[in-house]
């Protein structure tokens, strides 16, 4: 097959899919239902544009019943675009994260993944073409839809709306249920991603086949196939090669949820760095507020900036407009980047001369390209972060008055910055990096896993005749007590106040929700165990004093609970025990009762 005859296939194919939408509109169904595989993934696909009479402008949406509220729209209008001092020409990829206005949906906030072009025009009243291709989406996966993105947006602005139909109908039939914990493979157009969506735990399987219906028998040079390690992680190097001698403080003040403003010249800088700092404590789920691009005419503006308290908001915001550092000159902790557009100025100065011998420009795993300040090879030392109080306005660096409780790795800075300077691959310094947090996070959660593993009540305090028990409360004085005998010193070569950084990781934003998560999951095991206790129980014999009352009681109950573990277990051999045990409840009620309460 030509791969002209497989365009004018899939295009037959994309046509009947769309009669298949037309007729489930006319026929009067819901036309949500028809998107349900689509929404697991996305919720929308939209373009803004500039109009002259009202700035930024929703221009179209598809889905069009997957419309945002006027609220939603107004975020994302505003944020598709960098602002005015940030100078991006050409394309800009960057990301945004948006509180939902609807109170109905469990997802929060959605993420919208930004491809913005900005070109001369002499045809257009303002001399400049300026249109934002935005894919929004509940999930953070980062790297998968920046690829995206950077796929459909070039397809968008040479053929129009028809890509985003096409796209949206082909992810609608063609991309599997979203399932942690298994690899999956995502036709879009001729690319397949192969992508790992772990679990809580990290643990993958092995990806499965695509099906026969989805991609007909064609040569497999038709699709070119992309992997991605990961979905979410960046590389990290090359946001913290400039501060690398404040990663620790950096970690610290990310674990312990503390308000930071991250200033940059290009949005697509900020937004990289806001999700750099939030990965910098996996596998902590950071639980405060994240922006990784905010402007002034954001909807949460006045929530962040103070006008309804004193203290900061324990948020990451990401700025580029320069109004936010006089603004925020009071905050705690601000990290100024490495200027955009100086670093643009040295890639086209040393380009031709640097093309085999040094790496000017990186690109990371979704094709996102970050110009990184390039090293002079006469030696000079590394640009290191300032730790004085206030920044200047120019200077890069993290500027805080914050005390970090624990004391540097020497050794580790000392490699990193070695592998600077010998032109070490940005994804052999990332490893490293990324494997030491990772370690470094682990050492710091063990004795707290450790110990909310012990406010499990005993097994002798689980009877199946009361309901479940709750777990013990957390104690942070009765943890602090366990660190010295338990504590992160054993498996951290860290040294420092490791009790001090426990009481401000206690007060957080992230141990509140670590907390809430194991708490919840400890109950449901607690659950579990009670009803399999119940499970096993002789009931015939608890039922000899018992009243009819009481043994209709215990069927309900046992109903109840069955329905509770059918939803939350595959254990089909308790289901079976609580099943039987039902029946044995029932043999002992009259023929009137059981017609009765109709069990």
């Amino acid at each position: 097959m030509t791969d002209n005859s497989f365009v004018a296939e899939t295009s037959n194919d994309r046509s009947k899919s769309s009669n298949d939408l037309n007729r489930y509109t006319d026929a009067g169904c819901v036309d949500n239902e028809y998107w349900t595989r689509f929404s697991q993934w996305i919720h929308c696909m939209c373009v803004v544009t500039f109009d002259l009479n009202i700035g930024q402008a929703l221009e179209y949406v598809y889905p069009p019943q997957f419309m945002p509220t006027e609220t939603e729209t107004a975020n994302i209008c505003y944020m598709a675009f960098p602002d005015s001092n940030s100078g991006c020409m050409g394309d800009t990829k960057f990301h945004m994260r948006l509180r939902r206005a609807s109170k109905h949906s469990h997802e929060s906030h959605f993420w919208g993944f930004v491809y913005f072009r900005q070109k001369r025009d002499p045809n257009l009243p303002r001399g400049y073409f300026q249109k934002s291709f935005i894919i929004v989406t509940h999930l953070p996966f980062c790297n998968l839809f920046y690829d995206i993105v950077a796929q459909l947006a070039p397809k968008y602005f040479e053929e129009g709306n028809s890509v985003l139909e096409q796209a949206c109908l082909q992810i609608n039939s063609l991309w599997p249920q979203l399932q942690p914990g298994v690899s999956l493979e995502l036709q879009l157009f001729d690319i397949i991603y192969q992508i790992n969506l772990p679990t809580i735990s990290g643990k993958r399987s092995t990806p499965p086949l695509l099906k026969k219906d989805a991609i007909k028998d064609t040569s497999i040079t038709l699709f070119s196939t992309k992997f991605l390690s990961s979905v979410y992680e960046f590389e990290l190097f090359q946001s913290l090669s400039f501060t690398v001698e404040s990663l620790y403080t950096l970690w610290e003040l990310v674990l312990i949820a503390e308000p930071i403003i991250v200033v940059g010249t290009s949005p697509a800088d900020c937004s990289h760095m806001v999700q750099t700092l939030v990965s910098l404590i996996v596998p902590i789920e950071y639980c405060a507020e994240v922006r990784p691009y905010f402007t002034i005419h954001d909807s949460e503006f006045k929530e962040f900036t103070r006008e309804y308290g004193k203290t900061p908001p324990p948020v990451i915001l990401g700025v580029t407009n320069p109004f936010f550092i006089k603004l925020f000159k009071d905050w705690p902790h601000m990290l100024r980047l490495v200027d955009n557009q100086m670093n643009i100025q040295q890639h086209q100065q040393f380009q031709k001369n640097m093309r085999n011998s040094e790496s000017v420009t990186s690109f990371n795993s979704s094709g996102t390209s970050i110009i990184r300040k390039t090293l002079p090879s006469t030696g000079a030392s590394v640009p290191t972060t300032t730790s004085t109080a206030t920044s200047d306005g120019t200077s890069p660096g993290l500027f805080t008055r914050y005390r970090p409780f624990l004391k540097k790795d020497k050794a580790l800075i000392k490699k990193v910055l070695a592998g600077i300077k010998t032109k070490r691959p940005d994804h052999v310094q990332t490893a490293l990096l990324r494997r030491h947090l990772l370690e470094l996070t682990q050492s710091f959660m063990i004795p707290l896993e450790r110990y909310i593993a012990s406010l499990m009540p005993l097994q002798k305090d689980i009877s199946p005749f009361k309901s479940a028990p709750n777990a013990n409360t957390f104690k942070l004085e009765d943890f602090l007590a366990t660190i010295e005998q338990s504590g992160p010193h054993l498996t951290s070569p860290l040294k420092g106040d490791w009790k001090g950084l426990y009481r401000r990781f206690f007060n957080s934003a992230n141990f509140r929700g670590w907390y809430d998560t194991r708490h919840r999951e400890l109950q449901l095991t607690l659950q579990d165990l009670q009803l399999q206790a119940l499970s096993v129980a002789n009931l015939e014999q608890w039922a000899q004093d018992k009243q009819e009352v009481e043994i209709i009681d215990m069927i309900l109950k046992l109903k109840q609970k069955l329905n509770l573990y059918t939803n939350t277990s595959n254990n089909s051999s308790t289901q079976e025990q609580i099943r039987a045990q039902i029946t044995c409840m029932k043999d002992l009620l009259p023929n009137d009762l059981k017609n009765l309460v109709n069990i």
